[in-house]
């Protein structure tokens, strides 16, 4: 069983141009669902039935995961057993009539106007590490790309003269993407201060790429600084990006294509943010609400 997961990872990974971080998780979740199997006395997928997925079920609902993150494990085992009866490896796919639960759909969390300005604010102007960490709360509000995507731009992808940057997505699509002149100012302010001859775009202490992690504990600092929400992480940029555009009249399949979703669905949950504060709004000011 560990040789078909080992044959189809390897398949994912040149061939469907996953992110690492999203072969680590199918790589993780397989694991753990060839663990369970073992466990349950089963040593070949073609003995596996029905009942033993619906103990799988069971078993991950007992160790308290979320449903969002049982329908994604259940995602990684269906294209495991797509893979192996595509490969003639099993005749049957157990998987077929099992329904992953519901998923919940959180409202994402957002910052106003005043709080990002305040944000972007805090960072000094008199030292190196200021002036990038600025300029990266900047790059993350002016174009509402992820994290990972900050930390993967490089110098060349910034345009100065058309106001554009190459973003690498999910799956290394890659789309251009508009950006603020507060944002470009504050990167080409960093860029001659920096003096480094670096591809990468934001650098560490030492010289090397910056990582997400770093990006998130940087954040955390000026949080606290601020006194703000001890909720705001780098994807609450990306939130607020969305939802400040919606509010301000951008139509939605625009906020789309800034945000490099695949489906409009994705995108829509950003409208419910506005619609509930337009009830807030409504419910507090109208006299016969």
């Amino acid at each position: 069983m560990q040789d078909s997961i080992n044959k189809y990872l390897s398949h994912i990974e040149q061939n469907r141009n996953f992110s690492a971080q999203t072969l680590r998780a199918y790589q993780n979740d397989l694991n753990q669902y060839l663990s369970f199997l073992i466990t349950e006395g089963c040593r070949d997928f073609g003995n596996v039935t029905r009942v033993f997925l619906r103990r799988f079920l069971a078993f991950l609902k007992k160790q308290d995961y979320s449903k969002t993150t049982i329908a994604r494990k259940l995602v990684s085992i269906r294209s495991l057993y797509k893979f192996l009866c595509r490969e003639g490896i099993l005749k049957f796919n157990p998987l077929e009539n099992i329904r992953a639960p519901k998923r919940e759909r959180k409202l994402p969390g957002f910052m106003s106007i005043s709080e990002a300005e305040t944000l972007l604010n805090l960072p000094g102007s008199n030292t190196l590490l200021g002036i990038r960490d600025r300029a990266i709360m900047e790059t993350l509000y002016s174009t509402g790309m992820r994290v990972s995507e900050l930390v993967g731009t490089d110098v060349t992808d910034i345009d100065f003269f058309n106001e554009v940057v190459k973003v690498k997505g999910k799956g290394k699509k890659e789309r251009l993407q508009p950006i603020g002149n507060h944002a470009l100012d504050a990167i080409r302010l960093y860029m001659d201060k920096r003096n480094s001859d670096s591809k990468a775009l934001f650098l560490n202490n030492r010289g090397g790429r910056l990582t997400e992690r770093s990006v998130a504990r940087m954040l955390e600092k000026y949080v606290k600084k601020g006194g703000l929400s001890l909720n705001i992480s780098p994807h609450t940029f990306r939130h607020s990006f969305a939802t400040h555009l919606l509010d301000r009249g951008a139509d939605l399949r625009s906020v789309q294509e800034l945000l490099g979703h695949a489906n409009l669905s994705t995108t829509q949950i950003y409208t419910h943010i506005t619609t509930e504060r337009l009830k807030q709004v409504y419910d507090k000011s109208h006299p016969r609400a």
